[in-house]
């Protein structure tokens, strides 16, 4: 159990903030960009560790596919993902029911599941155009 107490950041809740505000799966350099707006000496390192930090806490979501740059997403809810293989972005697939599917993997395994991260992939609507060109 974690005990360390954490001390108020208010570049951490910037970033908290600009992340949950947005519907797509940033990198770091895009949250920088943004938080750049709001503290002009901000340095990406103090984004990467404050990332991190987010993620380590439960606060946010990290994904990483091998060789390709973290993303993140700040909403915490039970959802599914769709990942383009040629342009890497990630988007939520909407209105597919999640407690299903976690009621059935517990039923299955016997695990008591708290987390859920599933992926699609595919190649998405704008890189089909571009590859039919």
């Amino acid at each position: 159990m974690d005990l360390k107490i954490t001390k108020y950041s208010r570049q951490r809740d910037i970033i908290l903030r600009i992340l949950r505000s947005t519907k797509c799966h940033p990198t770091a350099d895009w949250i920088y960009e943004k938080v750049k707006k709001e503290i002009p000496n901000i340095s990406l390192g103090t984004v990467y560790r404050n990332l991190n930090f987010l993620a380590d806490k439960g606060k946010i979501r990290r994904f990483s596919f091998g060789g390709t740059t973290a993303q993140f997403d700040g909403d915490l809810r039970d959802h599914y993902h769709i990942r383009c293989d040629w342009c890497k972005r990630i988007e939520d697939v909407p209105h597919i029911s999640t407690r299903i599917s976690c009621q059935e993997i517990e039923s299955l395994t016997g695990y008591r599941i708290h987390s859920l991260n599933l992926f699609f992939s595919g190649i998405c609507p704008e890189c089909q155009r571009k590859g039919e060109q």
